[in-house]
């Protein structure tokens, strides 16, 4: 990045591109929450199951980030790693009405975290308590114990209780996002 470049993105001038890679088991709610994160003349109507993944873009007021949308499907979560590396964030959505798979999202999540390309990085991460608004949903307290968040010490993390449908509690982690990863940026420069 040039003299100028870092100064333009000092001086909120520029934005500074965040690649996000946004993860989850197949039916978490991962496209319905980028999708309701893009500008609603952007976003789409009818929401299909992710395929392999999908690359959006979308712009907080100060940082332009570009999301992976990765598949959750079981035979698609391997591909996951490939993109380990690129990732500067993570959001990892949890259907928190389904508590048989949140063992499977528990055992996901350690995987990422031991990957070798995330086990020693600070990269933040975003979690989304999804599906809020369903009946059998769990809070987002209990989603944190029931994945173990405690005992991740060397990331930063945070957790939202979201309705990805109604767009609720996205806000709160897109702005806690965007604190993170911009000190992050600033920290590079």
């Amino acid at each position: 990045m040039g003299l100028l470049d870092r100064l333009s993105v000092l001086l909120g001038l520029k934005k500074k591109e965040v690649h996000v890679l946004c993860l989850g088991l197949d039916n978490s709610g991962k496209t319905t929450i980028i999708n309701k994160l893009k500008p609603s003349n952007a976003q789409s109507q009818n929401i299909l199951p992710t395929i392999g993944f999908s690359i959006e873009k979308f712009k907080s007021s100060s940082l332009s980030f570009t999301v992976f949308d990765m598949s959750g499907q079981g035979r698609y979560r391997n591909l996951w790693e490939h993109y380990y590396k690129e990732g500067q964030a993570i959001i990892f959505v949890v259907d928190s009405s389904d508590r048989l798979r949140m063992v499977v999202a528990k055992e996901e999540l350690d995987t990422l975290l031991n990957h070798p390309d995330i086990k020693h990085r600070r990269i933040p991460i975003l979690f989304f308590a999804n599906k809020m608004d369903l009946r059998d949903a769990v809070t987002s307290v209990k989603v944190s114990q029931l994945l173990c968040l405690e005992n991740i010490k060397d990331k930063p993390w945070h957790i939202c209780a979201s309705d990805a449908i109604k767009g609720e509690g996205l806000q709160e982690g897109v702005d806690w996002l965007q604190g993170t990863s911009q000190n992050t940026v600033l920290k590079r420069l």
